[in-house]
C-alpha cells in the first residue's frame, strides 16, 4: 500500500492569538517600567508612608522659649550610593532635651549653603513623631536624615541645623 503525502494547513487563528499574547505581555511590562520609574524618580524625597516626617509643629512663644533647651549635637555627614545608584548624603546627629518638659514632636530645619553663603537647600523634617515615644526631659536620642538631591552648588560645609517646631507631651 502506498501512503499519500499529507499536507497540514496551519490554523489561521493560532498566530493571531500568539501575537495578542505577546502584545499583552509587552503592555504589562511597559506599565511595570512606568510605575517603577515614577516610584524611583529622582525628585522623590521620601518613601511612601513617611508622611509623618513632613509634619509641621507649632512654634509659638512658649515653643520658641523652650527651643533653647533643645540641642542638636554630634552632627556628622556621610555619603553613599543607594540601590538605584544615586548618591545619598546622610546627616546623623543627637537630639538632646536639656529642658524640664517631655516633647512629643520636634521638627528641625537643615540649611545647606553655597560658596556665596546663600541657601542652596533648606528642608524641614520631623525627628520626633508619634507613634515613637516622647523625648523625655534630659534624654538624648540619635537621628539621621537622608538627602538624595543636594544641589552641586553646596559648599560642602556642615549645614545649619536648628529647631523650628515643637509639640509638648501631656
Amino acid at each position: 500500500m502506498r501512503e499519500e503525502p499529507q499536507i497540514q494547513i496551519p490554523d489561521p487563528a493560532r498566530p493571531e492569538s500568539s501575537r495578542f499574547n505577546f502584545a499583552l505581555v509587552l503592555a504589562a511590562a511597559a506599565v511595570v517600567v512606568i510605575v517603577a520609574a515614577i516610584y524611583f524618580s529622582p525628585g522623590r524625597q521620601s518613601p511612601p508612608g513617611a508622611a509623618p516626617q513632613q509634619a509641621h509643629f507649632t512654634f509659638g512663644a512658649a515653643e520658641q522659649a523652650y527651643a533653647v533647651s533643645v540641642h542638636i549635637e554630634n552632627i556628622a555627614l556621610s555619603r553613599a550610593e543607594n540601590f538605584i545608584h544615586q548618591e545619598v548624603t546622610t546627616l546623623t546627629a543627637d537630639l538632646v532635651n536639656a529642658g524640664s518638659r517631655s516633647l512629643r514632636g520636634v521638627e528641625i530645619t537643615i540649611t545647606f549653603s553655597d560658596d556665596m553663603n546663600q541657601i542652596a537647600l533648606r528642608e524641614s523634617r520631623a525627628v520626633v513623631i508619634a507613634p515613637n515615644p516622647p523625648l523625655a526631659a534630659g534624654e538624648r536620642r540619635p537621628f539621621d536624615i537622608a538627602f538624595e538631591h543636594i544641589p552641586t552648588s553646596w559648599n560642602m560645609r556642615e549645614p545649619v541645623v536648628r529647631v523650628t517646631g515643637l509639640e509638648f507631651a501631656q
